[in-house]
């Protein structure tokens, strides 16, 4: 027989499941993969290097674009390492609407990982079923901010506005009838609070759909029970966070280890795996909704018995209300200098992390005194976890990469950054 030598494989950058920016260079023995190098940059956004020349300010809507899956965990990362140069604290309620929101994110960030996940591994129907429950999330998004994305709703000092008393309609339309506009309507007849709660009534039920589609699904087993293992001290070595330490069996969480905001008075369970495969993280992150719902419900309950200021008075740093820079000449110079000039922070430097749906991401940030950074890096926790891939598919068939890079939860904005 004819002697078989290895072959090199580019793997993307437009394969389907490589998200267009993700080229993998694979040394293969027939189909089985003897080493994968991942080639990196291809997105070049340089969200750092374009915040050190903007005032503090005007690049919390960068962040945004960042992790463009977890929006707002993504700007609470970078106010919160301004809000502890500036060492201001923002008021109760804004922090309940901030911890509020993250895990809003967090439940929109693993519908889109386990719909994709589930399309990459050829399940269809899941990602159908997760994005039905994805559009009525977004639609919070939009009622806060006005942006279905790059919210740009969470400023030092608190959040841009308070909760709307009323959900957004949907309008008479040529080709919708009256019975589906009252149906599509029958949520949004009282506050953001009241839509929110009806959500997380019926969540728990979708996604014991999703688990009656896949978790005891024999195909889906085969393709992801024992795919890229990796043991709890290697996954402390390779410096990962979130659900990929987590499946593991690593149960840290910076909402538990390191509370911040006001997670400390909340009530939930960090979900752990127990062998680190590619099975036991999608276990974990479905858990991990679950949890998500449970906090969501907490932060509904005490908004609603605790109304309050959402934004610090210091108009230094915070701007004025619309109304009083209408007809107050100290608001009106306020307003204007906080937009053009920004604010001056005190010299020195500041680490600040938050747990993203993916992982940790974390700020650090150094002052110069002047009113934009002197230097902003970011902890992205997709880098380390991709680091990791030529590790985790040698010896895999060349069909469980795909597998692999599902389950890394990956997103570009943030390696690329």
């Amino acid at each position: 027989m004819a002697d078989i030598q290895n072959y090199t494989l580019n793997f993307g950058p437009q394969h389907p499941a490589a998200h267009g920016v993700l080229r993998l260079v694979l040394e293969m023995d027939g189909e089985v993969i003897q080493r994968a190098d991942p080639h990196v940059g291809l997105l070049h956004r340089a969200t750092e290097k374009l915040a050190e020349t903007k005032p503090y300010n005007q690049s919390i809507g960068y962040m945004d674009r960042l992790d463009y899956v977890s929006m707002m965990c993504n700007e609470h990362g970078y106010v919160l390492a301004i809000e502890k140069l500036l060492g201001v604290t923002p008021p109760l309620r804004a922090q309940y609407i901030r911890v509020m929101f993250d895990e809003i994110t967090r439940i929109l960030n693993h519908l889109l990982w386990l719909g994709s996940h589930g399309l990459d591994i050829g399940a269809m129907t899941v990602f159908l079923y997760c994005f039905r429950e994805r559009e009525a999330l977004m639609d919070c998004y939009e009622a806060v901010s006005g942006a279905r994305m790059h919210a740009t709703y969470y400023r030092p000092g608190g959040v841009a506005r308070d909760l709307p008393e009323r959900m957004p309609q949907y309008q008479p339309s040529p080709v919708r009838g009256q019975a589906s506009l009252d149906a599509l309507n029958k949520d949004r007849q009282g506050s953001l609070l009241d839509y929110l709660e009806s959500f997380t009534e019926r969540f728990p039920g979708c996604v014991d759909e999703y688990e009656t589609l896949l978790t005891n699904n024999r195909i889906w087993k085969q393709r992801t029970v024992g795919i890229g293992a990796v043991s709890a001290e290697r996954a402390i070595a390779l410096g990962f966070t979130g659900p990929m330490l987590r499946g593991s069996g690593v149960a840290w969480d910076l909402r538990k280890k390191q509370p911040y905001e006001v997670y400390d008075r909340l009530d939930f369970d960090i979900p752990v795996g127990v062998t680190g495969d590619c099975y036991d993280r999608y276990l974990v992150r479905v858990q991990e909704m679950r949890e998500s719902n449970r906090i969501i419900r907490q932060c509904i309950a005490w908004l609603r018995a605790n109304p309050g200021p959402v934004m610090l008075e210091n108009h230094k740093i915070t701007p004025p209300r619309r109304a009083e820079m209408k007809e107050d000449m100290e608001s009106l110079i306020h307003h204007f200098k906080l937009f053009t000039e920004g604010y001056c922070i005190p010299a020195g430097e500041t680490y600040a992390a938050v747990e993203a749906p993916k992982g940790e991401f974390g700020c650090y940030l150094i002052s110069d005194g002047a009113n934009k950074p002197y230097r902003l890096k970011i902890r992205a926790p997709g880098f380390a976890h991709l680091a990791a891939m030529d590790e985790m598919v040698k010896g895999h068939m060349l069909a469980d990469v795909v597998a692999v890079i599902s389950t890394m939860d990956i997103v570009f904005g943030e390696i690329d950054r």
